[in-house]
């Protein structure tokens, strides 16, 4: 086996590194995160008309994010998600060049393509300056080669670092059951112009490498999180065993729509998180044609399910998926979608160009550069993204607590859904609908703040006062989420330093009615159904 023991230098760095007081669980619920694809984010030379193909490097390195942190920082975001770090294959594929970071051939080098390793240090560097929280994609599950498509694959295991030997992989078979535990955790995934040889992540040899790799990771590059890609296709065992090592909060992707199927990662002491897939196809449901009743019937069974949603990253976009607008791109809808992500229970997660309402379907199409925007900071969800990430991060300033307090569902219906989440004078009150750009006007009175409680409508800036039982009538027109804090709480936030009356707006009052009083905890229907898509 290739690869690098822990050099006694590296050791004593991971003693005074103190890994026991690195960023945990606690911290990251505090963060909300924007998810960087280093490719495609930002160049060193910061150039905005470099034309990109789908398939191929485009040329965004480390250097150029650096730079370009105040575009992150400024919407609000306290910590980036970026692509894995270390060296990829080089060669040119049937289905294009490792320009992502997850066809990995050697552990122990950093990715020329973003950078040099001092490049690397200075983003890290800057990062810790703005108090920005770093998580980096980590690949475990397999090593990469290109191929032919001839099957079995040829792989020359010789040229992987560290596990340069056949006898640390599981021997060639494709997945072909998605329910079946061991076909989908010992066979090789993706068989079409890579070869991902499945590493036996059940050998202690493979266990003990990975687990001496990531904590080398860890400490020289002050790692602060980890997301481990494909984390449903390796041994169960080996996962709080790599996690343990790493020091680190670490989510894991285990790409499904089933309640038991995600939540056992948490029960069975495997993962301290995920992204949450289980929230993610009930939401993209409602937001075309469906009901909120689904997702708030998905959030009960995750609460019951899991040890800890707060823990489960809240997304309606990633580098796997159809980007959010390529099914919808009516702009109330995905101001509905942003504020429940960032909103919702759980660690907020944005991946880049979402705010800029991006509309890329199938990968690689929905990883588009985000120079192609001009870095828009007036583009409409940019501003959006930017309120509603100063209501969270100043909720969470006011009470610690905050982000371990359990939404309450006021309302949920086909149409509507309002929670509230905090307490006192630290409430935070907002209603999405999916009704679009074309809904005409609706008043809800909702309940949930003291008697007489002046408020404010942060995202229109309006002022109301709650009546003698807590409601505040919301006035909905073309399909515009709201958001609804105490004035109290907006002192020194510099949200909203001037209001108007929250009033209902003049004009074609057709389709109007008041739908009801809501206060307490709806739930409904369906599941969410699981996709398989690959990283």
């Amino acid at each position: 086996m290739k690869g690098s023991i822990l050099s006694a230098v590296s050791a004593a760095a991971l003693t005074f590194s103190g890994l026991a007081s690195a960023a945990g669980i606690e911290e990251w619920k505090t963060r909300s995160v924007y998810q960087v694809m280093t490719d495609r984010y930002a160049r060193t030379d910061g150039s905005t008309d470099h034309e990109c193909e789908a398939h191929l490097f485009c040329g965004g390195t480390w250097k150029g994010l650096m730079n370009k942190l105040d575009y992150i920082q400024d919407m609000g975001f306290t910590a980036i998600q970026i692509s894995p770090i270390v060296k990829n294959i080089e060669e040119h594929t049937a289905v294009g060049d490792a320009y992502h970071g997850y066809w990995v051939e050697d552990n122990y080098s950093l990715n020329d393509k973003f950078g040099t390793e001092k490049e690397f240090k200075d983003l890290v560097a800057e990062l810790k300056k703005r108090d920005i929280f770093l998580m980096v994609d980590v690949v475990v599950n397999n090593m990469v080669q290109g191929f032919d498509n001839v099957i079995p694959p040829k792989i020359d295991y010789s040229r992987f670092n560290p596990f340069d030997d056949k006898k640390y992989f599981h021997p060639y078979c494709n997945v072909t059951d998605w329910e079946d535990t061991q076909n989908y955790q010992d066979c090789w995934l993706y068989p079409y112009g890579v070869a991902l040889a499945d590493l036996k992540t059940e050998d202690p040899a493979v266990v003990s490498e990975l687990g001496n790799w990531v904590k080398e990771l860890v400490s020289n590059y002050s790692i602060d999180g980890l997301r481990i890609d494909a984390a449903k296709h390796v041994n169960d065992e080996f996962l709080p065993k790599f996690v343990e090592a790493a020091g680190v909060f670490s989510w894991g992707e285990v790409l499904t729509g089933v309640t038991n199927d995600m939540c056992r990662y948490q029960t069975l002491g495997l993962l301290p998180g995920m992204p949450n897939y289980l929230e993610y196809y009930p939401l993209n449901e409602a937001f075309n044609g469906g009901s909120f009743t689904d997702v708030t019937k998905i959030k009960n069974e995750a609460a019951t399910g899991c040890n800890d949603t707060f823990a489960l990253g809240s997304f309606v976009e990633n580098h796997d998926m159809p980007r959010f607008a390529s099914r919808n791109q009516d702009l109330a809808i995905a101001k509905n979608a942003m504020a429940y992500i960032l909103l919702n229970d759980g660690i907020p997660t944005v991946y880049q160009g979402q705010e800029q309402h991006f509309k890329g379907g199938e990968t690689p199409f929905n990883r588009e550069p985000l120079w192609e925007s001009k870095y828009n900071t007036e583009a409409p969800l940019y501003v959006l993204t930017s309120k509603l990430n100063k209501v969270r991060n100043n909720a969470i300033k006011r009470d610690e607590n905050y982000v371990d307090s359990k939404s309450e569902v006021l309302k949920a219906d086909t149409n509507y859904l309002c929670q509230k989440k905090g307490s006192g004078d630290n409430v935070v009150v907002w209603c999405i609908t999916n009704k679009s750009s074309q809904g005409g006007k609706d008043r809800i009175s909702i309940a949930g703040f003291e008697a007489a409680e002046e408020v404010v409508e942060v995202l229109g800036c309006k002022h109301n006062q709650a009546d003698v039982a807590g409601s505040v009538t919301i006035y909905f027109n073309k399909g515009e989420p709201k958001v609804y804090v105490s004035a109290a709480a907006l002192k020194g936030t510099g949200l909203c330093p001037e209001t108007v009356p929250d009033v209902e707006e003049e004009g074609d009052d057709s389709g109007a009615g008041v739908l009801g009083v809501s206060g307490g905890l709806l739930a409904a229907a369906v599941v969410g159904s699981a996709a398989m898509f690959l990283a």
